[in-house]
């Protein structure tokens, strides 16, 4: 039974302790005649430091806000590896956001390997992309939107996915059964956006809503010093509109999932120490078919200063034609330049630094972060998140008081 006043955060924080100190005495792998059992993952603190004063009314005043993380692996492997179960669930407890409270499972799947195709059933995720600061492609799973702003983060979607692998290059198909909706900050948190999001009030062009079955497909191959692939999606857009309504006396945003059909061109060509690369889509079913497109370069300068350190130099240029019926973007004529630092030390200290500026407004979105392996076990990570010339019709007009810096130390296993 759990006493009065005894917050959800501390039953978490002691359930994580608990994890931990399990994980700390189990075996890293376990080997048997019936195959393989691994188990890893990790638990973190995080602190969020917002150094602004909120936007508006009701939003939490404090200045830090501190979080737990905690993200167990567990992976059973038989038959030489062509058999394998993975689980990998997902769960913070966020002190002053609600919604940033949340379990998931990331993963949980079957696969099967065979020569020359493979087969994965269950809650997956999946990466399209090549380009540094926007990932066009990137539809089949859901963002995590209260995990970061970057969009990075990514829910688990339930697959069925066949995969060829041929000398012409490999095919994936994807059956999606079942449509995750976008995490959003609650009413109090910050960095939520000028009005609170009412989620569960979301609305959908489909009539089956949450349940129609999604279908994907993707080719990639390799040509000499080219990579490319074309995608095919036809479902549920992961991209929600937003129409203004009135929920308990508050003015609010109600998300919509529209039916859309997007195509995908990914390349990304090698040459010595350039890397270029270009993301571009069309997709129907917000108003007017658009085209959206990303292109650019990363150079990079191996043993700086006769070190042991590379800096890469990036630059990226984007376009988005999409109008007013589509979900808003600030990434319609944009530039992205950011600088990738790796010391290849013992430690694997990395850093990368950049900036997405509007070539009209000239409103500008800063981000840092840094990594640090303090042992074998231990990693400390920071991150900024700032913004600047801000215009009071820009895209983050809504969070511009809201930027931040996030601490991090984790513990892996």
């Amino acid at each position: 039974m759990i006493r009065p006043g005894f917050h959800p955060g501390a039953r978490f924080a002691a359930a994580a302790l608990a994890v931990l100190l399990w994980l700390q005495a189990a075996p890293g792998e376990a080997a048997s005649s019936n195959g393989s059992f691994e188990i890893g993952g990790s638990v973190a603190a995080e602190l969020r430091v917002f150094p602004g004063d909120r936007s508006f009314d009701g939003q939490d005043r404090s200045t830090l806000s501190p979080s737990v993380v905690m993200a167990p692996e567990f992976v059973h492997e038989w038959d030489g590896g062509n058999e394998r179960l993975t689980f990998i669930p997902f769960a913070r407890v966020d002190a002053h956001d609600e919604n940033r409270s949340h379990l998931d499972i990331r993963e949980a799947h079957w696969l099967h390997a065979a020569d020359s195709w493979d087969l994965t059933v269950g809650l997956g995720k999946v990466f399209w992309g090549v380009t540094e600061s926007r990932h066009l492609v990137d539809i089949v799973n859901q963002t995590d939107a209260v995990e970061s702003v970057d969009g990075e983060d990514k829910l688990g979607q339930p697959m069925v996915q066949l995969n060829w692998h041929t000398d012409w290059g490999s095919l994936g198909l994807f059956a999606l059964p079942g449509f995750r909706e976008r995490t959003f900050a609650d009413d109090e948190a910050r960095v939520r956006g000028s009005k609170p999001v009412r989620g569960a009030d979301a609305t959908y062009d489909s009539s089956s809503e949450a349940k129609h079955v999604d279908l994907a497909a993707r080719w990639s191959h390799a040509i000499g010093d080219v990579d490319f692939a074309l995608s095919h999606f036809h479902g549920t857009s992961r991209e929600p509109t937003f129409s203004e309504a009135v929920r308990d006396g508050k003015d609010v945003f109600i998300p919509h999932y529209d039916q859309i059909d997007q195509s995908g061109l990914e390349v990304q060509l090698t040459k010595g120490a350039w890397l270029w690369k270009l993301e571009t889509m069309t997709r129907s079913g917000h108003g007017d078919r658009f085209a959206a497109a990303v292109a650019g370069f990363e150079y990079t300068l191996y043993q700086v200063a006769e070190t042991s350190a590379d800096l890469g130099l990036l630059t990226e240029i984007h376009y988005d034609g999409r109008d007013s019926a589509a979900p808003a973007t600030a990434a319609n004529n944009d530039v992205f330049v950011g600088a990738r630092l790796t010391l290849n030390n013992t430690s694997d200290t990395e850093m990368l630094v950049g900036a997405i500026i509007d070539r009209i407004t000239q409103e500008t979105f800063i981000s840092v972060e840094g990594a640090h392996r303090l042992s074998d076990y231990w990693k400390a990570e920071a991150e900024v998140r700032w913004s600047a010339n801000v215009p009071d019709n820009g895209f983050f007009a809504g969070a511009k008081n809201d930027d931040f810096v996030l601490l991090r130390a984790e513990r892996f296993f």
